[in-house]
């Protein structure tokens, strides 16, 4: 039986008051798309919010108050999301039938930290010293720490060892930092 294939999209993003959705589904035209539910639980929250206001082929950018983090403001100031796991949601009626469910590990504030200590790196058009070459070898494998959590967590289903992961990365972020500021 013919059936909509549903599909998200959830990019990384250097933005961190955005929470960017795309839905990728392919739906079958001769099938009525009715009942759209999109629910995201953010990390910290027990509950999912539900975002009702989505259509088939959205392309959408939540913010904290879209997502129940900020109540006050909403739409002159804009809160910055948490890095963590968020558990993505999107059906189609019957809904307990027709969904895709994700966990996503945003790494929005590891990746500015990451990109702030590369620009304090003294970098030229020529080979760095030791000392900067050594600084980028490290940012380099916190990166692969960051893509090994992100692919523990959402692909693989690890969430707990994609978070001790990340934990460690933001370790090893803080500790970079210490030494670039001093």
């Amino acid at each position: 039986m013919a059936s909509h294939k549903l599909s998200l999209d959830i990019p990384d993003t250097l933005n961190d008051c955005v929470f960017p959705v795309v839905d990728r589904s392919v739906y079958i035209d001769e099938i009525p798309v009715s009942c759209p539910q999109l629910q995201i639980n953010v990390p910290g929250f027990s509950y999912s919010r539900l975002i009702d206001n989505v259509a088939p082929n959205f392309n959408s950018n939540f913010t904290a108050c879209d997502l129940g983090v900020q109540s006050e403001l909403c739409g002159k100031e804009y809160n910055a999301l948490p890095d963590g796991i968020y558990v993505i949601k999107w059906s189609v009626s019957p809904n307990d039938i027709i969904y895709v469910e994700y966990n996503h590990l945003r790494i929005t504030q590891a990746l500015l930290k990451v990109r702030s200590l590369l620009c304090e790196l003294d970098l030229s058009t020529c080979a760095p010293q030791a000392q900067v070459h050594a600084q980028m070898n490290k940012l380099t494998e916190i990166r692969q720490f960051l893509d090994a959590a992100k692919a523990k967590v959402e692909n693989c289903r690890q969430a707990k060892q994609g978070l001790a992961l990340y934990k460690y990365a933001m370790s090893m972020l803080d500790k970079m930092n210490c030494k670039l500021c001093n």
